[in-house]
């Protein structure tokens, strides 16, 4: 596995960790229907929440929330919208954002909830 792949799979787990702690419950993780992809899903207060996490080893290449672009966040739309077509019954649902960086080998964390771009 490349080594970008592999930060990413292990950003995807630390996101998974911080929302559990944060009092999230997790549904799926990386969850695939065809090509759509979400990373994670999960629940907290009544709401499903898709969940875009993106993981830089540093700043260098600025921070990984802006790699997120329209482009990206309607793919994360129209995957959400199989998930729920799969899965109905969901009526509050939100899109959010997990931005991981790396600062001295240690994780710092970013949560931007309700995103719409």
């Amino acid at each position: 596995m490349a080594t970008h792949n592999q930060l990413g799979k292990h950003g995807e787990d630390l996101a998974a960790a911080y929302l559990t702690q944060s009092g999230y419950t997790i549904l799926f993780q990386n969850w695939r229907y065809s090509h759509y992809e979400i990373d994670i899903i999960a629940t907290k207060n009544n709401k499903l929440h898709f969940v875009e996490v993106k993981t830089r080893s540093s700043k260098e290449f600025g921070y990984p929330e802006e790699s997120v672009t329209k482009k990206k966040f309607r793919y994360l739309q129209q995957a959400a919208d199989e998930f729920l077509y799969q899965h109905p019954g969901h009526y509050r649902i939100q899109y959010d954002i997990v931005s991981i960086t790396f600062r001295a080998g240690q994780p710092e964390f970013f949560l931007i909830e309700d995103v719409f771009l």
